[in-house]
């Protein structure tokens, strides 16, 4: 009897540390899970800040691979002096009794610059003859969000033209080539009538490369004075519009000049060409 006691108690024992050991492993396990948890989630976190910094370095480089917008440098970087376009000789025959040339006022005279001469002829009891003479040059830069000068050039181009065909109370107005001038060049013709007399004014709107130039040129006879041929004025202006053509083509030649800045310079604005009207005043 004592031995079957013992071993029952024996037996009990051994049934005690059993469940005791199966408990501390259970325990065991269960606490090791959120540390599995813990480690996976920070892995997964890790990853995803992985990706998107290799996204945002494949951006940056691809932008930094685009090449930066440029256009074609315009072919010349400067203007003559306006009262020296025309040689003495021209000035004497185109108005003779001019003194000298007055400047117009810009605040860049590499991108804009003018000058008029006027002369009057008094000629007594005959009467007189009234000549004035005006030369305006624009040049333009190239520009990557306006386009090349050229282009720009020739837009102005089309405008100062328009302008001189819309002056208001213009008679027998007239437009025509006028060829060997430049890249491209016209001549609008017109009279005038005023109190004075008949004015006859020439126009020559030409463009070389990125320069617009603007000639005008106009003629009366006052005081019972005969008017000026029209064909003699026209042929004047248009030998003088060469001229200044030649002498913005021989500035920028003496220079070597290569052509303006090709980034963000700005254009001058639009000088739109002066009226007989304003000639006479």
């Amino acid at each position: 009897m004592q031995l079957r006691a013992q071993r029952d108690q024996r037996e009990m024992r051994e049934k005690r540390d059993q469940r005791a050991a199966r408990r501390t492993r259970v325990l065991v396990c269960a606490a090791a899970v959120p540390a599995v948890l813990v480690v996976a989630g920070c892995s997964s976190d890790s990853g995803s800040d992985d990706a998107k910094d290799k996204a945002a370095q494949e951006s940056a480089a691809s932008k930094s691979a685009s090449p930066s917008p440029t256009v074609q440098a315009a072919a010349y970087g400067k203007l003559p002096e306006p009262c020296s376009v025309l040689a003495k000789k021209s000035l004497k025959d185109l108005v003779p009794k001019a003194d000298s040339g007055k400047e117009g006022g810009s605040d860049d005279t590499a991108t804009r610059a003018s000058c008029s001469w006027d002369s009057l002829d008094d000629n007594g009891v005959d009467g007189s003859q009234f000549r004035w003479l005006s030369v305006s040059m624009l040049r333009f830069e190239s520009d990557v969000t306006r386009g090349a000068g050229d282009k720009l050039a020739h837009a102005n181009y089309q405008k100062q033209l328009q302008d001189a065909q819309a002056t208001k109370d213009a008679k027998s107005l007239k437009t025509e080539q006028a060829a060997g001038t430049g890249d491209e060049a016209s001549l609008v013709r017109y009279e005038l009538k005023k109190k004075e007399g008949t004015f006859k004014q020439q126009t020559v709107v030409a463009r070389v490369e990125n320069v617009v130039v603007t000639l005008d040129y106009n003629g009366a006879g006052l005081a019972g004075a005969k008017s000026p041929d029209a064909g003699d004025l026209v042929k004047d202006a248009q030998k003088a519009a060469k001229e200044v053509v030649a002498a913005v083509t021989k500035a920028n030649a003496a220079a070597g000049d290569g052509g303006g800045a090709s980034s963000g310079s700005s254009a001058p604005s639009d000088a739109g060409s002066k009226s007989a009207s304003a000639s006479a005043s």
